[in-house]
């Protein structure tokens, strides 16, 4: 799967973040999402594999396209695949011009990225040498010294990427007590975990409450470059979503691995940038074409590919980097 596959996938999320790059800066984040949503579905028809949506855009009621338990790609005879997606993270980002915005997927065989109920989930995201030496349950600053250590630097050489949100205030202040530094975002905290696991971005952790779905492709992510994610659901005040989250096999007392939330084998990660940022850049329109910066990760092969693709005007050239 991941050898047939990953163009495939790099072209679906190449397709996403040129369509909603059109809307970049003007302020319309559920039409940016609308447009991504859009061409990464236009895009699945094509591709050979029986795909069926485990974490999309909601429940079927509430989105038209790419919901969970949505059937994409053309479907049987082609192998089968469980298929997470956020068309475009960051549609605040993407709405007004700021960096980091994204186009994602993920793709695994049956049953490998958990069906992740629409929650919080706390989060610690650290990179390779960092792994295995931190614990979601353990003070900020003993986790901060752990990967400081791991890094052969010192507590005050490390950043945080932290969501700024008001439940993060205390998250915070133990940080800067601490003495690391921290780079507070709006949005896109799936776009910061990526980078925690990338050597040169500048990003050494992630650490906070975020959605569990995008949990889960981080987890997808991390797991092939080597990284960890640690993710406990947050409990709902609404019993009725919290009673759903249980029927789904959903656990409130139970911290996450990495192989909890992605169990694949097979793992294919692709994801494209909308606009630039630590990771990716965005797309460039110019007069004769289109360029993209694109990342694809696979799991068994151990493959981490940075791919720079310009798209002729004319549509008959495709050139990758």
């Amino acid at each position: 799967m991941e050898q047939t596959l990953s163009l495939e996938f790099l072209r679906v999320a190449e397709e996403a973040a040129i369509a909603c790059a059109r809307s970049i800066g003007h302020g319309r984040r559920k039409h940016s999402d609308m447009l991504a949503v859009e061409a990464m579905r236009k895009a699945m028809e094509t591709v050979h594999m029986d795909g069926t949506i485990v974490i999309g855009e909601g429940e079927r009621d509430e989105a038209p396209m790419l919901y969970i338990g949505e059937k994409v790609g053309m479907g049987k005879g082609n192998p089968a695949v469980d298929i997470a997606v956020d068309p475009l993270e960051g549609t605040n980002l993407c709405a007004t011009g700021a960096p980091n915005a994204i186009a994602v997927l993920a793709a695994s065989e049956k049953g490998g990225l958990l069906h992740a109920p629409d929650l919080y989930m706390e989060k610690l995201v650290v990179g390779p040498a960092a792994k295995g030496k931190v614990s979601l349950d353990a003070p900020v600053a003993e986790n901060l010294k752990a990967i400081a250590k791991a890094l052969d630097r010192g507590v005050g050489d490390l950043v945080v990427t932290v969501l700024d949100r008001e439940r993060h205030a205390k998250l915070i202040e133990d940080i800067r007590a601490a003495g690391a530094r921290i780079q507070l975002i709006g949005d896109g905290d799936l776009s910061a975990g990526i980078s925690a696991a990338v050597s040169g971005t500048g990003i050494h952790a992630v650490m906070g409450t975020g959605g569990a779905p995008e949990g889960v492709l981080a987890a997808a992510a991390l797991k092939c470059l080597g990284g960890e994610i640690q993710g406990r659901l947050v409990v709902d005040t609404n019993t009725a979503s919290r009673e759903k989250a249980e029927s789904m096999g959903a656990r409130f007392d139970h911290i996450y691995s990495t192989d909890d939330l992605a169990p694949g084998k097979h793992i294919v990660f692709a994801a494209t940038g909308v606009t630039g940022g630590n990771l990716l850049e965005g797309v460039r329109f110019f007069s004769h074409g289109i360029r993209t910066s694109s990342l694809i990760l696979t799991h068994l092969s151990r493959e981490i590919r940075f791919i720079d693709t310009v798209k002729k005007a004319d549509g008959d050239v495709t050139v990758r980097f």
